[in-house]
């Protein structure tokens, strides 16, 4: 008996080791935090670091204001700007949106839902460093057509409207309207001239938000 009252202590104390190493680790990440929630999982989200800045992943509730509908978006913050793809969600859980950021501002292709799932609109969005409001571009050279020129524009906006937008119909699936703009500007399609290309490079997405991507799409 004595013997097996010996076990029970150890096991006992083994158990209680193993709690307290947990709540220690636990306690070391959630140190880097000056606020934080736990998810039912116990996975930190909407995380502020020491200077208040919001890290890492997100999930934020808008409530139904004077008629406007209310959602719920999920997404990734790095350094209080979002980052990478957030996804909007209707109130009674209706995927509406899925948009892409970089630094901050919309970049690349939007997709925007009914709350039925069928796609209502795609845009497309180029995101300016605020620190650096300036592309360099190729535009048609109009003494020779044959060739171009390199210029440099300013940017007025944080993002602006660059690519093809497309319009569905939400019932057939079919597109009803498409617009092409080329830095916040429509592109003339009877001009017969050539759209100005980009020259300058994107920045490469930091590893964090990689590694967030990829567990997103692991979950469908």
């Amino acid at each position: 008996m004595q013997y097996k009252n010996s076990i029970v202590k150890s096991c006992l104390q083994f158990l209680a080791l193993l709690i307290q190493l947990s709540c220690l680790t636990v306690s070391g990440q959630t140190q880097l935090w000056s606020d934080y929630q736990l998810t039912a999982n116990g996975d930190t989200i909407n995380r502020l670091d020491q200077q208040k800045r919001k890290q890492g992943p997100w999930v934020i509730r808008l409530e139904e204001v004077r008629g406007e509908p209310g959602y719920e978006e999920e997404g990734y913050y790095w350094y209080d700007k979002k980052e990478g793809q957030w996804r909007r969600y209707s109130l009674m859980g209706d995927l509406i949106a899925r948009e892409n950021y970089k630094g901050g501002f919309r970049e690349g292709k939007q997709f925007y839902y009914t709350r039925l799932g069928d796609l209502l609109r795609e845009e497309s969005w180029k995101s300016i460093d605020p620190t650096n409001p300036y592309d360099t571009i190729e535009v048609p050279d109009l003494d020779n057509p044959t060739r171009t020129l390199i210029k440099i524009i300013k940017h007025e906006s944080a993002e602006v409207k660059h690519g093809v937008w497309n319009h569905y119909d939400p019932g057939m699936g079919t597109i009803i309207k498409t617009e092409r703009f080329v830095f916040g500007q429509p592109e003339k399609e009877s001009s017969g001239q050539k759209a100005p290309k980009p020259v300058a490079p994107l920045k490469p997405v930091p590893k964090e938000i990689q590694e967030y991507e990829q567990k997103k799409k692991g979950k469908g």
